[in-house]
């Protein structure tokens, strides 16, 4: 059974264009698989029953249902398997399965600390009062929580996986006096 997040929709990645025009799609489904949000997933449209797909992503804690959509197009929802990574969340964030879909991604996962904190902080004060933010970081930002905090934004978040990164939804709040 899957473990996807009440009201988060899955992210939708249709391969039929890079396979019609001569590419492999393999590349961008896993990239999209690593920018997804805690408790998201997947929904591949592809021109045929991606079989050898299905090993790949249930090493990488994904479940699937398959069904065939029209003339042979295959349409796959991968969702994340319950004994993935439980979802953590801060002490104020009210139902992060409500909010928005993120308007800003960041790829900080090369980045040493504290340079992730630094460009999460600096990204936050450029958006708007409930405002989402997703970011992919190499470790989880334990020095992060207190400052978004204190600050007064919410967070949800959880390694990924395969252990290697950490997700982290970030949504913009009103700074407490």
């Amino acid at each position: 059974m899957s473990n996807i997040s009440p009201g988060i929709a899955p992210k939708v990645l249709d391969v039929r264009p890079i396979l019609q025009s001569g590419g492999e799609p393999f590349q961008e489904i896993m990239q999209a698989v690593q920018a997804l949000a805690p408790g998201q997933g997947l929904k591949l449209v592809a021109p045929f029953r991606p079989q050898p797909l299905f090993r790949v992503m249930e090493g990488r804690g994904f479940d699937h249902e398959a069904r065939e959509i029209e003339s042979g197009h295959w349409e796959v929802l991968f969702t994340p398997q319950k004994d993935a990574a439980p979802v953590e969340i801060s002490v104020d964030a009210d139902r992060p399965e409500t909010w928005p879909d993120p308007s800003f991604h960041l790829d900080l996962s090369d980045l040493d600390p504290p340079e992730p904190m630094v460009r999460i902080l600096a990204a936050m004060e450029k958006l708007d009062a409930g405002d989402v933010l997703f970011a992919v970081l190499s470790r989880e930002p334990l020095f992060l929580f207190p400052e978004l905090t204190k600050r007064g934004h919410q967070w949800a978040g959880n390694f990924d996986e395969t252990g290697s990164a950490y997700r982290i939804l970030v949504r913009v709040g009103q700074a407490k006096a």
